[in-house]
Formats: C-alpha cells, sequence, structure tokens
C-alpha cells in the first residue's frame, strides 16, 4: 500500500504540473479525444441520454457521498467509531483537496457550440471521478477488513466498484464537461488519498495495540505500547 500511494502521489503531482504549465502534447491529445467524443455524443442523443443518467444520478458526487456517510453509519452504529470516522474524515478532505486544487489550477472546460451537458467549477480534477474512486475505495476496504474471507460476493462487488470508477470517467469525457486528463488526475488523487488513509489507520492501530506479555511497558511489566 505504501508503493501505492508513492506512485499516485508522484503521478498525480507531474499530471498537475503538466495541465498547470498546459504542456502542449497533452493538451493536444486532451483535445483531440474531446472533440472526437462530443461528435459521438451529438449524434447519439439516446446514448447521450443514458450518459446523463449515469453521470447525474447513479454516478453522481452526491451517490457516492450517500454511500460513504451510510457506511459511517453502519459503522458507528456496530460500535467502530474510529473506523466510522476515519470513513467521514478521508472524504471530506478529499472534496477540500479537490475543490482547493481546482481553484488553484483554474482550469476551463471544454467548451462547445452544441453542448449536451454542462458543469459548474474549474476542471481539473475531476470532482466525479475523484469522488468516486475516493468513495468506492474506502468501501472496499472497509468490506475487506470485515468480510472479504466469508462473502463471496466480494468479487462481484469489486467488480461493481471498478465499473462505476471508470464508468464515470467515461461519462464526464463522452459528455464534453472534462478533459481527459481531468478524468486521470481524479482517478490518481482519489486513490492517492485512499492510500494514505489506508496507511495511516494502520498505523494508528498499531500504536493502540497491546503489547505482548513480557516485553514490559514503563514499569518493566506487561504493559501497553499505548492506548486506543
Amino acid at each position: 500500500m505504501r508503493s501505492s500511494a508513492v506512485v499516485s502521489g508522484v503521478l498525480s503531482v507531474l499530471l498537475l504540473a503538466l495541465v498547470a504549465v498546459g504542456w502542449s502534447p497533452l493538451l493536444s491529445f486532451d483535445r483531440s479525444v474531446a472533440e472526437e467524443l462530443h461528435r459521438g455524443a451529438v449524434a447519439h442523443p439516446g446514448l447521450t441520454r443514458v450518459n446523463r443518467v449515469l453521470s447525474d444520478w447513479v454516478w453522481d458526487p452526491l451517490t457516492m457521498r450517500a454511500l460513504a456517510a451510510g457506511t459511517a453509519v453502519l459503522l458507528w452504529w456496530r460500535r467502530e467509531r474510529r473506523l466510522a470516522l476515519w470513513v467521514v474524515g478521508t472524504s471530506v478532505l478529499a472534496v477540500l483537496l479537490q475543490q482547493g486544487l481546482k481553484a488553484l489550477v483554474g482550469r476551463g472546460r471544454p467548451q462547445w457550440p452544441d453542448p449536451v451537458d454542462w458543469a459548474r467549477y474549474a476542471a481539473f480534477p475531476s470532482g466525479h471521478a475523484m469522488t468516486a474512486t475516493v468513495t468506492c475505495g474506502l468501501l472496499l476496504w472497509v468490506l475487506a477488513l470485515h468480510w472479504r474471507d466469508e462473502w463471496r460476493g466480494w468479487g462481484a462487488l469489486a467488480g461493481a466498484a471498478a465499473v462505476s470508477v471508470l464508468g464515470v470517467g467515461w461519462t464526464r469525457t463522452y459528455l464534453g464537461v472534462h478533459w481527459p486528463s481531468d478524468v486521470v488526475g481524479g482517478w490518481l488523487l482519489g486513490w492517492f488519498c485512499v492510500s494514505v488513509a489506508i496507511l495511516a489507520y494502520r498505523r494508528s492501530e498499531r500504536r493502540g495495540a497491546p503489547a505482548a506479555p513480557g516485553t514490559g511497558g514503563a514499569d518493566g511489566g506487561s504493559g501497553r505500547a499505548g492506548e486506543r
């Protein structure tokens, strides 16, 4: 998990820098892909409506945050309050990071004479892609902590999470409200947030775990390494 956090963090910073300085090859790639997808969206209104439903309702950030909130409530009810607060805290910090970067970079969204959808705020990173990555990552982590070995539906749920994360990125680009690099940035930053949250939680758990008998505390007895 540490290597995953490092790789996603480095790639996020690199992509952020390329977007901020307006690196020509990246901008050209973004433009060519966006134009091709927009032509398809205009030519196929039925498929465009499906993408709008998926983007604006099924994989909307509000839907994702409601899932995270529901998970936190369930964990709190099960008296796993530290984990519940971790889920909420990670989700909130991810939103703050997302909005902060949007304001900092200030990247404009694609502009079309015949738009098929619209969106507010700056483009980079994609809030839909980042929120879906954070929420799905946290939900899979929570499920893995509790039921991965016993629950036969784990593979199906992991597949649904992957489809959601990839699918929402596709819809945002197809609908012409994001450049491809906005979506990739959202995925990378989202996974970075999840990875760091998991690493921090594991470290906090190790600090709160009981010491092995005979290892001694401050009094030379079988004390604790630290209280929860």
